[in-house]
Parts: C-alpha cells; sequence; structure tokens
C-alpha cells in the first residue's frame, strides 16, 4: 500500500522541512529586525505554526504508532495561534478602548455571509469586544483538555481515531472541537467585520487564511477519511506480520497531506507573512 511505504515518507519530509526553512527564515527576519515587539511577538508566534504542524505531522507519518501524542502537540499549538492573531489585531489597533471608540455605535447587519442572518443586529460595544476575545480563549481552554482526555482514551484502547461509532471517544471529541473551533472562527469573522476598515492598512486577512487553511484543511480532511473508512474504502493492512487498523492508515494519509499541503500554503502565503512594519 501507498501509504505504507517510504514514497510518502520521504515526499513528506521533504515537504515539511522545506516549509520549514522558509518559514524559520521568516522567523530569522523578524528576530534580526526585532524593533516593534509589540506586535512581532504575535507575528512570530503565528508563523511557529508551520514548523509545528510540518514537523510533527511528518513524525507521525514516521512513527505512526505514536502519532496521536505527536498530534497532540500540533492540536495544542493551532488553539494558541488563533488566540494569537485576535492579539495581533487588537495590537494593531491599540488596544481594547481604541478599538471601541472606532467602532463604538456601529451595528453589524444581518448576513449570511458572516453568520448573522438570524440574529437581530448586533452593537459593537464592550460587550461585544468581550464576547469575540471569550471565543476564542475558549478554544484555548477546551483544546488542550480534549487532547488530554483523547490522550487517556487512546491508552484505554477506547478512542480509535477516524472511527465515527459511539462506541468509541473519537466520535464525542470531534464533537466538541468542531463546536470549539467553530465559535472561536465565528468570533474572529465577527471582530473582523466589526474592524475591517480600520485593519486595511494592515491586511491581516491573509495572515487569517493562512492560519484557516492550515487548521481547517486538516480538520475537514480527517472528517473525509473517516467517511471513507466508514464506507469500508480505507481498510485495515498487515505489514510484516503486524495488523495496521484502518484508524492508523487514515492517520497516516491525514499526516502525509498535510505535510504536502503545507508547503503549498508557505508558498502562496509568503508575501502576506513578511514584515509589515517599517524596519531601521
Amino acid at each position: 500500500m501507498f501509504i505504507l511505504g517510504s514514497t510518502p515518507k520521504v515526499l513528506g519530509g521533504i515537504s515539511a522541512i522545506l516549509a520549514s526553512a522558509i518559514t524559520c527564515h521568516q522567523i530569522y527576519q523578524h528576530l534580526q529586525n526585532y524593533y516593534c515587539p509589540s506586535q512581532q511577538r504575535w507575528i512570530i508566534r503565528i508563523l511557529s505554526i508551520v514548523p509545528i504542524y510540518a514537523l510533527t505531522s511528518w513524525f507521525s507519518l514516521m512513527m505512526w504508532k505514536f502519532s496521536i501524542y505527536f498530534d497532540s502537540i500540533r492540536d495544542v499549538y493551532e488553539a494558541f495561534v488563533i488566540y494569537n492573531f485576535l492579539c495581533l489585531c487588537y495590537e494593531y489597533l491599540g488596544g481594547e478602548n481604541s478599538i471601541l471608540n472606532e467602532i463604538q455605535g456601529k451595528q453589524l447587519p444581518t448576513s449570511w455571509y458572516i453568520g448573522t442572518c438570524c440574529l437581530p443586529k448586533i452593537d459593537c460595544d464592550i460587550q461585544f469586544l468581550r464576547f469575540c476575545k471569550q471565543s476564542t480563549l475558549q478554544f484555548c481552554i477546551v483544546k488542550p483538555i480534549v487532547s488530554i482526555i483523547t490522550i487517556i482514551l487512546e491508552a484505554n484502547d477506547k478512542f480509535h481515531e477516524n472511527n465515527l461509532s459511539p462506541r468509541y471517544g473519537y466520535l464525542y471529541v470531534t464533537i466538541i472541537y468542531n463546536i470549539s473551533v467553530t465559535l472561536a472562527l465565528y468570533g474572529l469573522v465577527l471582530f473582523y467585520s466589526a474592524t475591517r476598515d480600520i485593519l486595511k492598512p494592515y491586511d491581516p486577512l491573509l495572515k487569517f487564511f493562512m492560519v484557516k487553511a492550515i487548521i481547517f484543511a486538516s480538520f475537514w480532511q480527517g472528517f473525509f477519511l473517516s467517511f471513507m473508512e466508514l464506507i469500508k474504502v480505507i481498510k485495515s493492512q498487515v505489514d510484516d506480520e503486524q495488523v495496521i487498523t484502518v484508524g492508523e492508515i487514515s492517520a497516516s494519509w491525514q499526516n502525509f497531506l498535510i505535510c504536502m499541503e503545507i508547503m503549498k500554503t508557505v508558498a502562496v502565503e509568503s508575501s502576506p507573512l513578511e514584515l509589515t512594519y517599517e524596519t531601521r
């Protein structure tokens, strides 16, 4: 089977190392020109998702028996990055009081595009800003807890990755994760909709696209692989007299796809990740 051979490990390794090298060079540029630490610390943390995602996915592909532990590191950091993106936007705009002065009295329209079509017009006030911040912060709390629960379930053979059977923990972990990450991104979308005009000089949308592309591509790929497993397209295999479960094969496919896609994301999004301030 292709995914169990050496080819995906080599291709995934090349892609992961190249993506990490390009991003580490960008991080080095920020450190070399560390003249705006209030903004750059957030940017560096966001950029760090690339090597963390790429290398943990490659390690999971190489050592698939331990993939649950590498995946947990990756998953915890993704929650951290979403919150850091919001903090970066706050820093761009001068903090909560400055943002409130700019958007005070504004209302978000009812629109299917930003998910407010079934809601009354939303006032952009202090409660609105705190909802946006709290909705992203909750993901930073929920995700580590879910990762710990996942490791405990896996240790007791109760997780079964990519198995949607209600007898195992994967289904419930996926539901909790989906609700939490949807709420976090909904908060970001509302915040961006309210501050879009004053954020234009900083062009954060492409930075957000990079974060969203990396995180959500992996999530929906995992869901699709679970469906492939459910309809028996992905089946267990025997390799060197060792049975490899469908969940382990699905996880290997997931990690290989992440390794390949992350290089494309870095290539497409390299320009908006350059220094966004005037260097000295």
